[in-house]
């Protein structure tokens, strides 16, 4: 199989986005019980400040290409909402099930696709999305019924995430730069969960600011990492090398947590991962059969 260049450089930033995400929800998991809106609040307010420092060093500052308004609003929305399960998820369920259901996001920006980007899913893309979800399944077998409102969230937030990715991949497509992209959706999820945070505020002891903190960096490195990734490639091309997420937080959440993940949602890891790999295996074989020009 043979890469583009663009493909490589997109492998590379997933790869650092699966890192910083995967640190992100430790250092969030670790916080303990801190409420998860005000979680939220610092994951993101700190992805602003390196944002809004960076663009101001750039000859354009803050300006938003014509055009590009509505779509970084509603990658804002959708990235806003997957963002408030996941961190719901995480709270509730093993680290490494939250992450694995929230790898579910590259199936739903297939689906997103194709309003979004007009681009034509292959009966394979169909198939492995419908096999990935009885994974989700396995993961929330009938065994863990108190697990299953916070198993829907993850899964939300997976849709979430795909959905606010496939604007990502539109706006890259309109030269839309990638710090623009994280400060306008940083700063809307800030705004969002301001209020609410208010409400119910709690104050951090300092273990818990140390933690917020580390995971705002990672979530800063996590989102500029995942903005520019799917600048560089789709989604079919790369999105299989986001699955190292997943085995990052399960050796973090194995050290540091003591979760060890039972057979069912393991198998429930195999089936979402393997239909990845093998949908990604296809795409880029069934390119290379194609007649250029």
């Amino acid at each position: 199989m043979r890469f583009r260049s663009s493909d490589a450089k997109g492998i590379a930033c997933i790869l650092f986005a699966a890192l910083g995400f995967s640190l992100m929800t430790f250092f969030v998991k670790l916080s303990g019980d801190v409420p998860t809106i005000e979680k939220a609040f610092f994951r993101n307010a700190f992805a602003a400040v390196i944002a809004a420092i960076t663009l101001l060093r750039t000859e354009d500052k803050f300006k938003i290409r014509k055009g590009c308004g509505k779509y970084i609003f509603l990658r804002c929305l959708f990235g806003t909402t997957g963002l408030l399960c996941n961190f719901y998820a995480i709270d509730h369920l093993p680290l490494a099930d939250s992450n694995m259901l929230n790898k579910l996001s590259p199936f739903f920006a297939i689906i997103a696709s194709i309003p979004i980007l007009k681009e034509k899913p292959t009966k394979v893309d169909i198939t492995t999305t419908v096999i990935a979800f009885f994974g989700v399944v396995l993961i929330a077998h009938p065994s863990r019924e108190v697990s299953l409102i916070p198993t829907i969230a993850g899964v939300i937030g997976g849709a979430g995430a795909g959905i606010a990715y496939s604007f990502v991949r539109l706006l890259g497509q309109k030269k839309e730069r990638t710090s623009v992209i994280v400060l306008c959706f940083s700063l809307f999820s800030c705004l969002v969960a301001l209020p609410l945070m208010a409400e119910d505020f709690k104050p951090l002891d300092t273990r818990q600011f140390i933690c917020l903190v580390a995971a705002g960096m990672a979530a800063a490195l996590g989102q500029f990492s995942i903005t520019s990734a799917y600048r560089f490639s789709p989604a079919r091309r790369i999105s299989v090398f986001d699955n190292t997420q997943v085995v990052f937080s399960a050796i973090l959440g194995l050290i540091f947590f003591g979760e060890i993940p039972v057979p069912l949602s393991i198998a429930g890891y195999i089936v979402i991962i393997g239909m990845s790999v093998f949908r990604w295996y296809y795409n880029l074989h069934h390119e290379e059969e194609k007649p250029e020009g």
